[in-house]
């Protein structure tokens, strides 16, 4: 495959969806259908499973939720407000600006850990899949597949946005200096104290993922020797 100058690669929850929101109206639904012990019960299943895994899988936790009551019909609702749910109302604002402004410059790919069912579904449904034409990642921990993600998009250089420092930090331990970090602060993970303490500052940090629409390619380059050196615009 040709060698791109720069490659960008987007999180999915809460650097372009906002994925609180998500879990908020889930949390919601539970609580109408099921009761607060049964809504619980289930993000108790859930926090348990995402411990065991490495990343959030709703639907795993439904059918886990599900062994321990297989006769409630309403299981089966469940899933359907999970598969159907409108994601595309929860992109932020600014994202299909941002992946168009950035594929002025290079290749954008989403890049992203979660199942194999639910996290594609959610990239579909929510545009994003389209707006990248179809370059979706979705890993188990996406920070130990940077060599299948260079096998595929080869480039001089690449550019991270995601939501969790712990992510892109250890990006960076691998790429060095081939690797941009940027961090949004969305999402209850970019509040964190102890994980803002815990792992050093990105090379960019933004308030809002709409910020990347006044960033210019020198600015987003200029942390690496491609940007010091000069690169194609």
């Amino acid at each position: 495959m040709p060698l791109d100058e720069v490659v960008f690669l987007l999180d999915v929850d809460n650097t372009l969806l906002d994925n609180d929101r998500i879990v908020a109206d889930l949390d919601e639904h539970l609580g109408r259908e099921f009761g607060r012990e049964s809504r619980d019960r289930y993000w108790k299943i859930f926090e348990a499973l995402r411990d065991e895994v490495g990343y959030s899988d709703y639907l795993g936790a439904l059918q886990r939720y599900r062994i321990e009551d297989l006769t409630d019909p309403r299981l089966l609702m469940m899933s359907c407000f999970l598969v159907d749910y409108p994601f595309a109302k929860r992109l932020y604002p600014g994202a299909q600006d941002v992946i168009q402004h950035l594929g002025k410059w290079g290749p954008t790919v989403i890049l992203s850990d979660g199942d194999v069912v639910f996290q594609p579904r959610k990239a579909k449904r929510s545009g994003l899949w389209d707006a990248v034409e179809g370059r979706v990642l979705i890993y188990l921990n996406k920070e130990q597949m940077l060599t299948e993600v260079e096998s595929r998009y080869p480039a001089r250089h690449y550019v991270m946005v995601d939501d969790k420092l712990r992510i892109l930090a250890a990006m960076k331990s691998i790429w060095g200096d081939r690797l941009t970090t940027v961090f949004p602060r969305q999402g209850h993970y970019a509040f964190d104290a102890d994980i803002i303490a815990k792992f050093p500052p990105a090379d960019l940090t933004i308030e809002h993922i709409s910020d990347l629409l006044n960033a210019d390619l020198p600015t987003l380059l200029g942390f690496s020797e491609v940007g010091r050196h000069g690169a194609k615009q």
